[in-house]
């Protein structure tokens, strides 16, 4: 398993990329000693293995690895906005109030906030809609037979990953906003497309959609029943 962070890349008014959006992937291993000489090692050797991913290892890694990374890379820019950590709703996950998260954020002078993605909605998180799935199929056709391949692998084509591709991801994601609003919420729907690669190269790709006045309204008054 690999704790993953992205945020989405930014580019200045010529199109040079100023931010890739890649923030880290870490893997959840640890390196203990072998307990037993075999023909590959000896007995004390270092082996890297998997570790139980509970809420206190995934405190760790967001206080250790995530915030310093998001304090080290963000956009200078963009650093008085509030940066949010966005979780699905495993149960190992960090609750937004967690007081060590707190305090691990209170000494950044950065605004991050912890928030949970909709429940049974993949398509509300970039990484499950489509930059899991395009890294997967790079990290198999590398075969790794062992965990340190593996890692290195998956580390290798992270940092090797294609900036315009995770920003298509974002624009999807924003699409399949548009889709959740038109339907008054829930996961009924069928993913929309743009051509983006199309218009990537014909220079007509946009930053952001665009929302109708109407869909907007009605979203309003959909969510005003809830309270």
């Amino acid at each position: 398993m690999f704790l993953t962070a992205v945020g989405r890349p930014k580019y200045d008014e010529e199109g040079n990329l100023t931010f890739s959006g890649k923030l880290g992937v870490w893997p959840f291993v640890k390196e203990v000693p072998a307990a037993r000489r075999s023909q590959n090692r000896e007995r004390g050797t270092l082996e890297t293995k998997s570790i139980i991913v509970n809420r206190e290892v995934m405190r760790q890694y967001l206080l250790e690895k995530v915030i310093p990374a998001i304090k080290d890379k963000w956009p200078q820019e963009d650093a008085h906005k509030t940066i949010f950590i966005q979780q699905d709703n495993a149960r190992t996950h960090v609750r937004p109030n967690d007081p060590a998260f707190l305090e691990t954020v209170a000494g950044t002078g950065l605004d991050i906030k912890l928030m949970q993605q909709p429940a049974n909605s993949p398509d509300m998180n970039v990484l499950d809609l489509g930059f899991f799935n395009s890294i997967k199929s790079l990290t198999y056709c590398g075969n790794p037979k062992t965990i340190e391949y593996l890692v290195h692998n998956v580390e290798q084509e992270f940092e090797e990953y294609n900036e315009a591709i995770l920003n298509r991801v974002f624009l999807s994601l924003q699409l399949c906003m548009k889709e959740v609003m038109k339907i008054g919420g829930g996961n009924g729907y069928k993913l929309p497309h743009m051509n983006k690669q199309c218009l990537e190269r014909e220079g007509r790709l946009p930053h952001r959609l665009s929302c109708e006045n109407g869909l907007y309204a009605t979203t309003l008054a959909h969510l005003a029943q809830f309270g």
